[in-house]
């Protein structure tokens, strides 16, 4: 039913050039090192790693007061602090590794999916550094990155299953190779940070006292603790679709009409804080977490009936920005627990965006030469790329029923 090895349509000229490094080092010195670059939104990370995943220094530039204070992200003001910035942080990773460029094996940097002009920005960059010092360029898709960054801190072998959760994402997976994917399910519209986000500005958190240097995600996190999501509870979206694609728009509209009626009960206008606040961001988070989790459910029991996950000891990869969620975290272990898998999460700071994460999967690909490209081949970026191959069709088809889980979850 499913296919034993993927082809991947967006492998950038993985046939052609299988692996590659300058004749001048030899194969032995060309797979010691390699500097990630990441770009895809609104962080500058880069970082140097050695092939057992050890971080020999890193640098992070974080946009994130900027875009607080502008209400969100603006591709073109991304754009230029990613061109300001990008040289500095490159440089503060070499030097607090200490390794000079001509030891480096490879440049493995983002190139797809993301934002187009931050992507432009890190891939024409990482390219100028790979042919100026004659090194192997290894382009990256961003979500194979963080599906694979738990490998970076703990041994897991393939195949798993991965929920990838972020500002602009959400898929399931089953991850069986470093290149090797079977999408299960996606985003239909946006994606649960985005989701978060939003509902924060509406909320406008950033006037809140404990919020107004949070992200939105952060901010609703920490303002449901306080909360009682049964006093404006919200359904699940997607009750009654029996397959493991997301949709959060819905949940969003239903959000704000909720807090349309609220204004008017307290008689209070849209840019003021609501005395129940609390609440709405309490039942807000266990719906995007029970979303999250009945679709993880329904993923894990058809991997289990098409044998795509070992019998022995299962493992669900949980990674993306959000899965720094703490709320979410205890969803899920709720369903692993049920379902007999084992939960794994990378710690915060390997969850959102970062140099790390690309390095390491830089190295993944150099074991296996996969991806190894010369300096002077022209890679293009790609706002919206695939990851694997697309069985959501099959899922869906499947039409599996879920048997009732209570989703109680500790706070």
């Amino acid at each position: 039913m499913f296919p034993t090895k993927v082809k991947s349509p967006h492998r950038l000229l993985h046939l052609k050039h299988p692996f590659w490094c300058p004749p001048s080092l030899g194969k032995a010195a060309c797979s010691r090192l390699v500097l990630g670059i990441e770009t895809s939104c609104d962080d500058t990370g880069a970082a140097v790693l050695d092939e057992t995943g050890q971080i020999l220094g890193e640098s992070l530039h974080s946009q994130k007061e900027v875009h607080l204070r502008t209400g969100g992200i603006i591709p073109t003001v991304a754009q230029q602090l990613h061109r300001e910035h990008i040289e500095r942080v490159v440089q503060q990773a070499l030097e607090r590794s200490g390794v000079e460029p001509s030891r480096l094996a490879a440049v493995a940097t983002t190139v797809k999916p993301g934002l187009a002009l931050s992507l432009a920005v890190g891939l024409r960059f990482s390219q100028t550094f790979a042919r100026q010092h004659n090194k192997s360029f290894i382009p990256i898709h961003h979500m194979e990155a963080h599906a694979l960054t738990v490998r970076m801190l703990q041994p897991v072998a393939f195949p798993f299953l991965v929920l990838l959760v972020s500002g602009g994402h959400s898929l399931l997976a089953v991850a069986r190779g470093v290149d090797d994917f079977l999408l299960l399910g996606h985003a239909l519209d946006e994606a649960p940070g985005d989701t978060l986000d939003k509902v924060a500005r509406r909320l406008s958190l950033i006037k809140h006292p404990q919020c107004s240097t949070l992200s939105g995600g952060q901010a609703i996190e920490l303002l449901a603790k306080d909360g009682d999501r049964m006093r404006v509870p919200f359904r699940t979206p997607m009750g009654q679709t029996y397959d493991c694609c997301f949709s959060f728009a819905g949940l969003r509209n239903q959000i704000n009409m909720m807090i349309k009626k609220k204004e008017a009960e307290e008689g209070i206008e849209q840019g003021d804080l609501l005395s129940c606040v609390n609440d709405i961001a309490a039942s807000t988070q266990h719906t995007v977490a029970s979303h999250l989790a009945k679709r993880t459910h329904r993923a894990i029991l058809f991997c289990k009936a098409n044998g795509l996950l070992p019998s022995h000891s299962p493992t669900l990869v949980l990674s993306g920005g959000v899965a720094s969620n703490q709320y979410i975290r205890k969803a899920l272990t709720i369903i692993t627990d049920t379902t007999g898998l084992r939960l794994l999460c990378p710690p915060a700071k390997f969850c959102t965006d970062n140099g790390v994460m690309i390095a390491w999967n830089g190295v993944e690909r150099l074991r296996e030469g996969k991806g190894i490209l010369p300096p002077d081949v022209d890679v293009s970026y790609e706002p919206k790329a695939q990851l694997g191959v697309d069985l959501t069709a099959e899922v869906k088809a499947a039409a599996i029923k879920l048997p009732s889980v209570r989703m109680k979850i500790p706070t």
